[in-house]
């Protein structure tokens, strides 16, 4: 059988922790994914990936690999005589002359523990008042699942919840909704990467919001008590005499919900606004105004 570098594969050291060998992992199988790369092979590399990843993230099956020891990727070889003694708890009958590299430790893995599925992610764009209000999502995606050392992909449907409060840049964990694991292993998690939609009246940061309120000029010279839209409808807000343009309003409590707490605050960003035409009455009235401030033109 010819030789398979699964530390190669991975872009690890043979030295790797466990957990530098996961995230190489993930690094690769999100970018190799067939769902989503765009890389030529794709599908095979990302089977290479998941072949080497199956065997180097279990301690007793990496030492297996190990004890093969290192050889030239692609070198044709056969396990030394007591390897399968030693390390697929005793199996006798394994025949290498038909038996590729994955055959081997797919009937090696057989013998041993369960493994979990993998872990999936998704881009999940949501509106500001799907934000607010929490929304289930049905995602219509192509789940890996291993059948050995292969990988094979299988539609479904997913009904992922997501709660009010979610932000932009939030990765949010669906457990058990991922992949299917092997041998009777847990299934993976599925990650969803939460992006907000630009909206028409409302801009997001954290859980705050922003809307831009227009006064004019009296409103904001005098006073005024305005309405103001907010996710959770249409409130009054008062605006001081004297606002100038630019000056943030705070409504507390009126942004996106938290997760625990107060919920996030929602800023109303004066913008004062002069009539686009002037009837003889308001051109007299601004001029006298102009009289009255002594300041001259």
């Amino acid at each position: 059988m010819k030789y398979s570098d699964y530390y190669a594969a991975l872009g690890v050291e043979r030295s790797a922790s466990a957990e530098e060998i996961k995230k190489a992992y993930r690094r690769l199988a999100q970018k190799y994914h067939p769902d989503v790369s765009k890389e030529p092979e794709a599908e095979a590399r990302f089977k290479e990936i998941a072949e080497a990843y199956q065997t180097l993230k279990d301690a007793e099956k990496r030492a297996a690999y190990d004890a093969l020891g290192q050889r030239p990727q692609g070198e044709e070889f056969r396990p030394p005589p007591d390897w399968a003694r030693q390390h697929a708890g005793g199996a006798e009958g394994f025949s290498y002359e038909d038996l590729d590299f994955g055959d081997l430790f797919s009937r090696f893995n057989r013998r041993n523990a369960s493994m979990p599925g993998q872990d999936f992610e998704v881009p999940a764009e949501i509106s500001i008042e799907d934000a607010f209000n929490g929304v289930t999502l049905e995602l219509q995606l192509s789940m890996p699942e291993y059948d050995g050392a292969q990988v094979r992909r299988v539609p479904q449907v997913v009904k992922a919840r997501i709660p009010p409060g979610a932000v932009d840049g939030q990765r949010l964990r669906l457990p058990g909704k991922g992949g299917k694991g092997f041998n009777g292993g847990r299934a993976g998690d599925l990650y969803l990467d939460i992006t907000l939609k630009p909206h028409p009246v409302f801009r997001a940061a954290d859980h705050d919001l922003f809307v831009d309120l227009k006064l004019a000029p009296w409103q904001a010279a005098l006073g005024a008590s305005v309405e103001v839209q907010t996710p959770g409808g249409p409130v009054n807000l008062k605006v001081r005499p004297g606002t100038s343009s630019g000056q943030k309003l705070r409504l507390a409590g009126r942004g996106l919900p938290r997760p625990r707490g107060a919920a996030g605050d929602l800023f109303a960003v004066a913008q004062i606004v002069l009539p686009a035409q002037l009837s003889e009455r308001e051109r007299g009235l601004y001029e006298e105004l102009r009289q009255a401030s002594g300041v001259d033109a």
